[in-house]
């Protein structure tokens, strides 16, 4: 996992990438998409989108937004996202890699 942020309070962007394990991608396209509903519920989400590329079956990004690290450093931590991760070995090729970023300026 890449990390790169600061803890003041500023609103973070979390580029979160995974890849399924071959023959697991339905698996995995439920799974990004049951995430949703429960994310956007969490204190500090603004958004969380996940993306499949269309010419790499299998192939996901996750844009989410929240309103500070903390925010998100408290999403690692819910229950959903924790089923989730505790299900990854079996599902995704790799562990998903994340950077968080800062706006610019």
């Amino acid at each position: 996992m890449t990390t790169t942020a600061d803890s003041t309070g500023t609103a973070v962007t979390v580029i979160a990438r995974l890849q399924a394990a071959p023959g697991q991608e339905e698996a995995v396209r439920k799974q990004a998409l049951a995430l949703v509903g429960p994310t956007l519920d969490e204190p500090g989400c603004l958004s969380y989108r996940p993306y499949e590329d269309p010419l790499e079956p299998g192939s996901w990004i996750v844009v989410e937004e929240w309103t500070d690290r903390d925010a998100f450093e408290a999403h690692l931590k819910s229950p959903h996202l924790a089923a989730a991760m505790a299900a990854g070995p079996a599902l995704l090729s790799g562990p998903p890699q994340e950077t968080v970023l800062v706006r610019a300026g």
